[in-house]
């Protein structure tokens, strides 16, 4: 059920690894896209500004949850590739335990102040009740985001990309037909529609769980490796915690900008919101190769390859480039079908805005992609704390544009907010890798 990345042609093993991986994220993007096409179409233009409004707090919260996750698989990918099995049970034992602690502090706070940070973020009167009430269900849900994204996190650490995607394209399906129920049939609102989020990714994760007990025998650790240890959540919290922190700086730059667009009122969000459901979904591919990356870098550091994680960017650049070029003609021709599919054809400002928004984004992809390859490639290493540098670059650029751009220029001005966020991040990013690349050649060579 594993797989070593550390033996065979970096490309054909990102590419293999990479595909399911890919797979398991536009599933998981089906949870939003189906939340947003039902709000739009059934409930109205303003429940779907709604759960739009609180997308930048929910990246907050929810990412950084994503990011300690992928962050406490890291030396489980490490002991994996340097075949040091025992050390890697006692991580993946205290990786529980870690995750059970930050899953109830997170839970508490975030549900107690969700509303007070819409709020703070200037969310549209009109808007503000319906989005405290979806975003505070899915905060509540945080303990079942935690054990996905912990489970996968490790089999994938493992190699294994594919088992997470099964999960998840039954649960795509369940969050739909709940989707349906809850606001169709029982008539709840945005209610029922983080409702129906918040139980499919409680079923995937724990079909993950049953999975592995059965089928991965490598983590089936003895009493004494499953014991709570300092010094092994010390290391753990070493590398995860810099990546949590990653996506929630960049988010509060990400929430800056939310606020200056709320400003601009409702029908300014809705565009946002349809456009970034689009993009979400499309930029799952670098998505897919920065995790690809993490699993990779770690493996091939764990197994002292480092000529293999230059090649491994190299090709991962290759596949962003050809992608990023497909991905703006495709904007260019049917960006404004695409937007409306969580938008009717009569709103025709919202449509207008939401394809300005993405082909202003689509036509810097490819420093979106460096980000994410670099970034993660760099985190697989060891050297998460990088991370925390890039992050602080987008979320300057992002509250930047929101105080100054926006508010002068207008919607136009927010869909250059995320490149510019891109750019400014990547001018750190490549040179990190390389430095960081030259540290572990001379750890080697003193070793």
């Amino acid at each position: 059920m594993t797989k070593d990345l550390t033996e065979g042609k970096p490309l054909s093993l990102i590419l293999g690894f990479s595909i399911p991986v890919l797979l398991g994220y536009l599933f998981q993007q089906f949870y939003s896209v189906a939340d947003t096409i039902i709000v739009g179409k059934c409930i109205g233009v303003q429940a779907l500004a709604a759960v739009g409004s609180t997308g930048a707090v929910n990246f907050l919260i929810i990412g950084f949850v994503c990011g300690l996750c992928g962050g406490f698989a890291i030396p489980i990918a490490q002991r994996f590739g340097a075949k040091d099995y025992g050390k890697m049970r006692c991580y993946v034992a205290n990786t529980i335990y870690l995750c059970l602690f930050f899953g109830c502090i997170m839970t508490i706070f975030t549900v107690i102040f969700c509303r007070q940070l819409l709020l703070v973020m200037k969310t549209p009167e009109d808007i503000v009740s319906q989005a405290d009430s979806y975003i505070k269900i899915i905060f509540a849900g945080i303990p079942l985001i935690f054990l996905y994204n912990m489970v996968s996190a490790i089999i994938r650490a493992l190699g294994d990309s594919k088992t997470p995607v099964y999960f998840l394209v039954m649960s795509a399906v369940l969050n739909i037909v709940l989707d349906l129920l809850f606001i169709i049939v029982f008539h709840w609102d945005v209610q029922g529609a983080a409702l129906a989020t918040v139980i499919s990714q409680g079923v995937s994760g724990i079909a993950c769980v049953f999975y592995m007990r059965k089928h991965f025998e490598i983590i089936r650790f003895a009493k004494v490796e499953g014991r709570f240890n300092v010094s092994y959540c010390a290391a753990l919290c070493g590398v995860g915690i810099p990546m949590g922190l990653q996506y929630s700086i960049t988010a509060v730059g990400s929430v800056i900008l939310q606020t200056s667009v709320n400003m601009l009122g409702s029908a300014a969000v809705a565009a946002v919101t349809a456009s970034g459901k689009v993009s979400m979904f499309f930029c799952a591919v670098y998505d897919s190769l920065g995790t690809t990356m993490a699993t990779y870098g770690g493996q091939n550091t764990g197994a002292a390859k480092i000529d293999r994680l230059g090649i491994g960017v190299r090709d991962s650049m290759i596949i962003a480039s050809v992608y990023a070029v497909l991905v703006f003609f495709l904007y260019l021709v049917a960006g404004k079908y695409l937007v409306m599919l969580f938008v009717d054809g009569g709103e025709q400002e919202i449509l207008r805005n939401a394809r300005l928004f993405l082909l202003e984004n689509a036509s810097c992809y490819i420093l979106l992609a460096a980000v994410n390859i670099f970034r993660f490639m760099i985190q697989g290493m060891g050297y998460s704390r990088f991370a925390i540098f890039s992050g602080v670059f987008e979320m300057i650029a992002r509250a930047l544009m929101g105080i100054f751009m926006v508010p002068r220029f207008g919607f136009v001005s927010a869909g250059f907010a995320s490149p510019f966020a891109w750019l400014l991040a990547d001018i750190f990013l490549v040179p990190a890798f390389i430095h960081c690349k030259h540290k572990l050649e001379k750890m080697l060579v003193h070793a």
